[in-house]
């Protein structure tokens, strides 16, 4: 019985990542690899500093690995993909913009 599920297993994920590879399959893989390295730099800079701390580039890792995976699922019409990417983008860019606003403050008070 274990053995049947073991292949059963593994013929599940050879049709998966080895009979449907395709570039798209590739370019998924890619853009969720891009997405998940924003927590590796999130962590390393919390490491650093000692305390949790979300830098910059985890903002442009969300907006480069998003739209790479929202670009994956309007080609491969997936809904719950482009729904899911198109509202996490938005709230990126807008974190982005926050950051890039407050920065411009903070500078202005130190010149004056």
């Amino acid at each position: 019985m274990l053995i049947q599920y073991g292949q059963a297993l593994g013929d599940y994920i050879y049709d998966i990542f080895v009979a449907k590879f395709d570039f798209w399959l590739a370019f998924g893989l890619i853009a969720q690899l891009a997405f998940a390295a924003r927590f590796l730099v999130q962590w390393i800079a919390s490491e650093r500093a000692g305390k949790s701390v979300v830098p910059l580039a985890f903002w442009f890792f969300s907006i480069g690995g998003g739209f790479l995976t929202l670009i994956y699922g309007l080609v491969k019409r997936e809904p719950v993909i482009i729904i899911g990417q198109l509202a996490s983008n938005i709230i990126y860019i807008r974190n982005v913009m926050l950051i890039f606003k407050n920065h411009a403050k903070g500078s202005e008070t130190l010149d004056h």
